[in-house]
């Protein structure tokens, strides 16, 4: 039994998220990266989000790997070692920890987060409840640092996981750069478990990101919140009205922060002006849902082909694996 606790993070965290905003600011449309959503505040306000009733795809994703993580790690050859993307609390997670250890072949946690205090706790309890776990954590912005999972395992094969439907949140060529990406660290015999969000009934698809409680909201706002405080903001949230629209071109939830009136915003810290139209849109996220068809097209010309669909009864959310093509 051993921790490892690795920091990635850049030495000036700072000047990163100026460089994100001022670009993002500058677009057309606006745009905002949702990985400033998840400040203390913004964090509480998602755990919130997901146990609401409309918002269904944590407890289908949940569901899924309570009820079928054997027959996940059986297909994936009974993996020795466990990456997890944007690990957290790793809450999900131990229902695959649970089937590896079953299994017989558990060995290694490697979990992958941007919070090293989240991380830290998240090994300690681990240890703990799996005698002889090896955990070794990687604090870092995984998309930014990939590359520094562990790329091979003596002892079997490794299973990444990237579960929460995240992979929704990243543009078509996002998503096929990032999981040609994947493929680069895999060996033969290795898996990716993917989660994601399936196409379904417009109105139930708006209503996870618009619940009538005004919970998303809150926290879709919170993002002007986190700009206000680390880049000497002022937006004021009550100007701005939150949008959850489904785009049925594209097959994705568009998220976003309608002005509700001309308004100019400043940001001190980064020497900012910035003009807002009435009824002008700045997007802050979009989640994009998924067909199997849609989801075996992502995978191919990455180097990654599906091996294994696992499905929700309700037929809602999907979890598959691949390996390399």
């Amino acid at each position: 039994m051993t921790i490892a606790i690795d920091v990635h993070l850049p030495a000036d965290q700072a000047a990163a998220m100026e460089v994100d905003v001022r670009e993002g600011l500058a677009a057309t449309p606006k745009e905002l990266s949702p990985k400033y959503f998840y400040d203390e505040r913004g964090s509480r306000l998602f755990e919130d989000i997901t146990e609401l009733e409309e918002y269904y795809p944590t407890r289908r994703e949940r569901q899924i790997l309570e009820e079928r993580s054997a027959e996940i790690v059986a297909a994936a050859g009974n993996p020795a070692t466990l990456i997890e993307l944007g690990s957290g609390s790793a809450s999900k997670t131990r229902h695959l920890l649970d089937a590896m250890r079953d299994a017989g072949s558990l060995l290694t946690y490697v979990p992958v987060d941007i919070s090293e205090e989240i991380t830290r706790e998240t090994a300690s309890a681990l240890v703990e409840e799996y005698p002889g776990l090896d955990v070794h954590g990687l604090v870092c912005d995984f998309e930014a640092h990939l590359e520094r999972t562990p790329t091979t395992s003596e002892a079997g094969p490794r299973l990444i996981a990237f579960l929460g439907g995240t992979i929704g949140n990243l543009y078509p060529d996002e998503r096929a750069a990032f999981l040609c990406r994947i493929a680069s660290l895999l060996d033969v015999g290795d898996h990716l478990l993917l989660g994601t969000d399936l196409v379904k009934d417009t109105g139930r698809l708006e209503l996870a990101y618009d619940d009538p409680a005004g919970v998303t909201a809150e926290f879709n706002k919170n993002v002007l919140s986190v700009l206000n405080r680390e880049l000497g903001g002022d937006f004021d949230p009550d100007a701005f009205a939150h949008v959850a629209r489904w785009d049925a071109v594209h097959e994705w939830i568009d998220i976003g922060l309608r002005s509700l009136s001309a308004q100019d915003v400043h940001l001190a810290d980064l020497d900012l002006t910035v003009h807002f139209d009435a009824g002008e849109l700045m997007r802050t996220e979009i989640s994009t849902k998924f067909t199997r068809p849609r989801l075996e097209e992502s995978y191919a010309g990455t180097g990654l082909a599906m091996a294994h669909w696992f499905i929700d009864p309700a037929e809602d959310y999907a979890l598959s694996l691949a390996r390399l093509a």
